[in-house]
C-alpha cells in the first residue's frame, strides 16, 4: 500500500498543510491565507497570526487529508516545520503535529524550513541536477549555498541583516504599496524607470548580502523629497540593485564551483524579475536554471512534506522540537 506524508507549515503568517508522495506528487495543498488579517499593518502581526493559526490548522489538516482522498492510516509520517520562524506560529504547527502522531501512532519529523525551500524545486516533478548552487531568498532569508545532493548542503554565504523580501516589503510600505510587497513592488517596477542610483552594498565582498543600507537608502530618498515621489521609478530603482546584488553573487558563486544547475527558491523566486535574469545568467554560465513552480514559491506545506521524505530515507527522525530557533546551518 502507498504511504504518504503530511506536511504542516505555519512558521509565519499562512497556515498550509498537504500531502506528497516520495517522488514529489502533490496529492492536495491547503493554504489558510492570513494577508488580509496583516495588510492593515503593513506586516505580519506575530500576536494575530498565531490566534489565526490556533483556528486555521486543524480544519485544513481535515481538508488535506479529505482532498488526498487518504486517512491517516495512510501515512508514513507528519512532517512539520520546526523553525526558524515566529515562536508562536511555531508552536501552533508544532502542538497540534506532535499531538496527532501521538494519537494516529504516527512519526512525527520536525523540518528545517529553510530545508523545505530547497527541496521545493523538486515538487511536482525532478527538475533539479546535482551539483547545484541554491540561491533562497524569502521573507526571512537570504543565502548561498552548494549541494553536492538533496542532503549534502554547505553554506556560501548569508545576509548579514536583513533578507531581500524584508527589504521589498519594508520599501513596499514607505511607497504605501501595501502588504505583502514583493509581488507589488515588481509589478511597480515595471511600470517605472530606473533613474535613481541607489547603492549596492557589499556587491563586490565575497558571497555574503546585506540589504539593510538598500533599504535605508530608499527611506532617505524619499525623506528628502520637498513633493510627491514617483513611485515606480523608484520601485524600479530598487529592484535594480537587489536584482544586481543577487545575480552578481550568483555569477560569483558559479565561478567558483562548477555546478549543473542554478536553483532559485523562496518567496522572492517569484519575482519575473529575477526568473528572467537568472535565467539569462544561467545562459551566459552554460547552467540550467531550476525554479520552483510560483505556487511552490511562496511558503508551503508540500515543500515540508518532501523534505520530511528526505530524513526518512536517511533514517533521521529529528524530534519536532529539539528546539525552536535554528541556525541555517542546521539542515
Amino acid at each position: 500500500m502507498a504511504k504518504y506524508v503530511l506536511g504542516i507549515e505555519s512558521s509565519c503568517d499562512d497556515t498550509a498543510v498537504a500531502v506528497v508522495t516520495a517522488q514529489g506528487e502533490v496529492l492536495s495543498s491547503v493554504i489558510a491565507s492570513q494577508a488580509e488579517i496583516h495588510s492593515q499593518y503593513g506586516g505580519v502581526f506575530p500576536e494575530l497570526a498565531g490566534r489565526a493559526h490556533v483556528q486555521s490548522i486543524l480544519p485544513a489538516i481535515d481538508k488535506a487529508l479529505l482532498d488526498a482522498g487518504i486517512t491517516h492510516e495512510d501515512l508514513e509520517a507528519i512532517g512539520v516545520t520546526r523553525g526558524p520562524g515566529l515562536i508562536g506560529s511555531l508552536l501552533v504547527g508544532l502542538t497540534s503535529a506532535s499531538g496527532l502522531g501521538l494519537g494516529w501512532g504516527v512519526p512525527v519529523i520536525g523540518v528545517n524550513h529553510l530545508r523545505g525551500h530547497l527541496r521545493s524545486a523538486d515538487l511536482e516533478e525532478q527538475r533539479v541536477k546535482y551539483p547545484a548552487i541554491i540561491l533562497l531568498v524569502s521573507g526571512g532569508h537570504t543565502f548561498l549555498a552548494h549541494m553536492e545532493s538533496a542532503t549534502e548542503i554547505k553554506l556560501l554565504g548569508s545576509t548579514r541583516d536583513d533578507s531581500v523580501g524584508e527589504a521589498y516589503d519594508k520599501v513596499s510600505r514607505m511607497l504605501g504599496l501595501g502588504y505583502p510587497g514583493g509581488p507589488v513592488v515588481d509589478r511597480a517596477a515595471k511600470q517605472g524607470q530606473a533613474t535613481i542610483p541607489f547603492p549596492r552594498p557589499m556587491l563586490h565582498k565575497g558571497l555574503e548580502f546585506s540589504f539593510s543600507g538598500l533599504k535605508s537608502a530608499v527611506s532617505r530618498y524619499l525623506n528628502a523629497l520637498d513633493e510627491a515621489p514617483i513611485v515606480n521609478d523608484v520601485a524600479a530603482s530598487f529592484v535594480e540593485a537587489a536584482m544586481e546584488i543577487l545575480l552578481t553573487k550568483c555569477r560569483k558563486a558559479l565561478k567558483k564551483y562548477p555546478v549543473k544547475s542554478l536553483v532559485v527558491v523562496g518567496g522572492v523566486a517569484a519575482s519575473p524579475q529575477l526568473r528572467e535574469q537568472a535565467g539569462d545568467l544561467c545562459a551566459k554560465m552554460g547552467v540550467e536554471l531550476c525554479l520552483p513552480p510560483l505556487r511552490w514559491s511562496t511558503d508551503n506545506a508540500a515543500m515540508i512534506a518532501l523534505a520530511t521524505w528526505d530524513y526518512l530515507r536517511l533514517g533521521h527522525h529529528p524530534a519536532p522540537v529539539p528546539q525552536l530557533q535554528l541556525s541555517i546551518s542546521d539542515f
